[in-house]
């Protein structure tokens, strides 16, 4: 046998044996999406992209609209093991600490997702969050920013001033706290509320989604305005998985889960753009006002933001942090003074 022959059989037997080092795994990931939901489908998009690229050594089991608990347990589920992964968002979780409001809605910051995302890849983002997620023996995987919400309503919403007295459907936390300033009512209810609540007119609008989301919700079969381009709130939905799971797979394992959600995350934000730009030209054509805010007004809601960032940041080390490390960001590329 010559030598060049065992050099390459002891390569090959090399590869064998790394190769058989990675086990098979499964990941039980829970998302708050439906299946029907244009995040739920590129969420089974993305379940195929990690299982295919592994060659079927990663599974991805996904759990979708809750099924397995409620969308507020879902990251204890996965620090306890009942899922691996949760795809829902860091703002559920205010409550284990106040620093999850500057990973989920940092509200009134970034004008767009790719200057959120840049605040994660570029910035120092991606570390200072996953402090804050390693305390809580999770792992931050990344983001999925699907662009700025509208808030819907049934009398015009063109600027600042209309917001005084306006009654409209609020997510708890921060938000409130801004709006209430600004001479607002918000009202705390569930997503499943918003409708009759509209109808009824216990509410004049609702912040619930974008634009093309609104749409898919029929709130623009009650009202009749909404502000797009949006400013006030961009959630990010996250990956974050159990710590000792995501220790548990392979370099190479990691790589494939980071670099599918990394599509994901682009997808989303460039698929919602497009299908807002649509509704937004259908609604235009079907009698809806849409609102551009002013630079001005837009200004005098992020200084209201930001007022609230800082109570917020008095809150928790981490929480303070998090919001020195965006304001940082936010002046570099010129959004905040």
């Amino acid at each position: 046998m010559t030598l060049k022959l065992i050099t390459m059989l002891a390569g090959a037997t090399t590869l064998a044996a790394t190769a058989a080092l990675a086990d098979p795994v499964t990941l039980r990931v829970q998302t708050h999406y439906a299946t029907e939901h244009p995040t739920g489908k590129q969420l089974a998009i993305w379940a195929d992209d990690v299982q295919t690229m592994s060659g079927g050594e990663i599974t991805v089991e996904m759990f979708y609209s809750s099924s397995v608990v409620a969308t507020t347990e879902t990251f204890d589920a996965a620090i306890n093991g009942i899922v691996d992964c949760d795809a829902t968002g860091g703002a559920y979780q205010t409550g284990k600490n106040p620093a999850f409001q500057f990973v989920g809605d940092i509200m009134g910051g970034y004008d767009t997702p790719w200057q959120q995302y840049s605040w994660l890849y570029y910035g120092d983002g991606y570390a200072a969050a996953q402090e804050l997620y390693n305390a809580q023996n999770m792992q931050l995987i990344g983001w999925a920013i699907y662009g700025q919400e509208s808030m819907s309503s049934s009398k015009p919403i063109a600027g600042f001033e209309d917001l005084k007295g306006w009654k409209f459907r609020s997510p708890p936390g921060m938000e409130t706290e801004i709006f209430e300033k600004l001479g607002a009512s918000p009202i705390v209810m569930d997503f499943t509320e918003i409708f009759t609540a509209l109808e009824t007119g216990i509410i004049d609008g609702a912040d619930a989604s974008g634009l093309y989301n609104n749409v898919g919700l029929g709130l623009y079969d009650i009202v009749k305005h909404a502000t797009y381009p949006g400013f006030h709130s961009m959630p990010s939905d996250h990956l974050a998985c159990n710590l000792d799971v995501w220790n548990g797979l392979s370099e190479a394992q990691r790589r494939i889960i980071d670099t599918a959600w990394q599509k994901l995350s682009f997808q989303i934000a460039l698929s919602n753009g497009l299908n807002n730009d649509k509704a937004a030209a259908e609604l235009t054509a079907a009698g809806v006002t849409l609102y551009d805010w002013s630079p001005e007004d837009r200004a005098t809601f992020r200084a209201a933001a930001q007022a609230a960032w800082d109570d917020w940041a008095t809150r928790s080390p981490e929480a303070d942090a998090l919001v020195k490390s965006h304001k940082a960001f936010l002046t570099q590329i010129g959004l905040i003074k």
